[in-house]
C-alpha cells in the first residue's frame, strides 16, 4: 500500500476529512485529493506537514523495503 493511500485510509478511520487537513497543513484541497487518490506525488514537505498536522511520527506510514533501480 503506498504512502498516500495509508494517509487516506487513516483518515477515513479517524473521521478526518481531506478539508481539515488541508486547513490544517495549507495543502491546497485539490492538490491534496489528487494525492491522497493517488494521481500526484507526494513531496516530503507534504508528508512532513500532514504528519504535523496529524501529530504523528513521520515513520507511521513509511515502511523498509529492498532497493529497487530508478530509471
Amino acid at each position: 500500500m503506498s504512502v498516500e493511500a495509508k494517509i487516506k485510509q487513516y483518515l477515513q478511520d479517524n473521521g478526518i476529512s481531506q478539508a481539515h487537513l488541508s486547513r490544517k497543513t495549507l495543502i491546497k484541497p485539490d492538490k491534496l485529493n489528487l494525492t491522497l487518490n493517488e494521481n500526484r506525488r507526494l513531496t516530503f514537505e507534504e508528508y512532513e506537514n500532514i504528519c504535523w498536522a496529524l501529530d504523528l511520527e513521520p515513520n507511521v506510514f513509511l515502511e523498509a523495503r529492498e532497493p529497487r533501480e530508478v530509471a
